[in-house]
Formats: C-alpha cells, structure tokens, sequence
C-alpha cells in the first residue's frame, strides 16, 4: 500500500500571504490542526499548525495568545483586543510556517509514512508529487484503520 491509496483529496491549503486570521478561520471551519502552505506554482514550501500559531519564536507568543482570548472574551480591554487584531491582519503564514515541510511522495510505503510522523512527532504529512506539488495530505487518524485490516 502507498501514500497515493491513504491520502485525503482535495487537501486544505493557504498560500504564503495568507494572514492568520483567515488561517484561523480554515483551521477552525475544517476542524484541523495544521494547514499546509503552498506557494505561486502550488509547491509546498512549508506547514502551519495550532503549534506555530502559538510559539514565541514565530512571533503570537503564549501570553499574546491568552491576552486575544481574553480580550474576545471580554476580560481585558479593547487595547488588548486591537494588537491581537492588528497581529492577526498583518501577520502571514510565511512568517509562521514550519519549514522545511516534512513531507512524502505519493508513492511512498505506508511503513516510510509511518516512519516520519513517528520520528518527526508530526501529526498530519503532505503528500507530493515528483514536481513537489501538493496532491493528497495523510493524518495520524488515516493510519487507525490499517491497523484494523492487520
């Protein structure tokens, strides 16, 4: 069995100007956790997750994170909720992007897809072509039924 057999199609994607808001809004309306980024020619150059939307290093730390929360909330002021929005409307997935993009060919075994999730502790995998194209994308979730079929 290969990748191309698992792999869900059409795959939710942004492009690398998408802004976080709009990232949010996909995550949330698709209920997933991470979003793969593609560029002009539909390559994938990187991956946005729940995670990278919340590490300091890419900028909407912990505490930036909380203080949106609270001020849609109503906790806080409309200071706070002004930043968390200006960060949000301004802010691209490029600039929070997980990159390189781990990622298998389509006609990678299922033990290699296995492999890297495991070693790379990712939870969703793109799934390219040999032009780097983004044709299919594999969840942990997707796996759960092979082994059923043992």
């Amino acid at each position: 069995m290969r990748a191309k057999d698992i792999m869900n199609r059409p795959v939710v994607f942004v492009r690398n100007e998408e802004l976080l808001e709009d990232i949010i809004n996909i995550l949330m309306k698709h209920q997933i956790s991470g979003v793969p980024v593609v560029d002009e020619n539909n390559q994938l150059v990187g991956v946005v997750s729940e995670k990278d939307l919340m590490t300091k290093e890419k900028g909407l730390n912990i505490s930036s994170y909380i203080a949106f929360m609270t001020s849609i909330l109503g906790i806080d002021g409309k200071k706070q909720l002004g930043e968390s929005r200006a960060i949000l409307q301004t802010t691209t997935a490029k600039e929070v992007m997980s990159t390189p993009a781990f990622a298998v060919h389509e006609e990678a075994t299922i033990e290699e897809v296995v492999s890297l999730m495991m070693n790379r502790h990712i939870n969703r995998i793109p799934v390219i072509n040999e032009d780097n194209k983004l044709v299919g994308i594999i969840g942990r979730t997707d796996l759960l039924p092979l082994l059923l079929n043992r």
